[in-house]
């Protein structure tokens, strides 16, 4: 199974991209891993942000292979602990799921269509995050999820 995190914006000079790259390549080494910036679209944002939703799913959906699984980052989505995360990492691959596509969206959020469209819509919280942020906690559990189900010592269970 490969794993995709495509992004509407741009990349930065920033200890958080670094960051970004050293969970991708350690996820890498359990599912081929890739981070994937995509333009945002640029004219019509304030006019007309409904169309431009609908151009940046676009750009997303020609990112989703044929035998891919499409995840919604979005913040109505449901959540899961990092256990649950791993699991249904493991249950796509178990079920020869040949990738897993995890889109986040612009300023401007996701299309809904293209939400409607996914094959899960996963929240990282109830609180809108940047971009940036969002990247970084998303490739951590990703990292985690691997980490996991390797038999790591990353993951700590709560002793409490």
């Amino acid at each position: 199974m490969k794993v995709r995190v495509a992004w509407l914006g741009r990349p930065t000079a920033s200890p958080y991209e670094r960051e970004v790259e050293t969970y991708r390549k350690r996820v890498h080494r359990r599912w081929p891993a890739e981070d994937r910036p995509l333009r945002a679209s640029s004219g019509g944002r304030d006019k007309d942000p409904k169309r431009v939703l609908r151009l940046e799913a676009d750009v997303l959906i020609r990112h989703l292979e044929s035998g891919w699984r499409l995840v919604a980052v979005d913040e109505h989505g449901k959540t899961h602990t990092s256990e649950a995360f791993a699991k249904r990492l493991q249950k796509n691959a178990d079920q020869g799921v040949e990738g897993v596509l995890f889109a986040i969206g612009s300023d401007l959020g996701l299309d809904k269509g293209l939400v409607a469209r996914a094959d899960e819509k996963l929240s990282l919280g109830p609180m809108t995050l940047p971009h940036l942020l969002a990247r970084l906690l998303l490739w951590e559990q990703l990292f985690r999820a691997a980490n996991m189900l390797g038999g790591g010592a990353y993951h700590r269970v709560s002793v409490q």
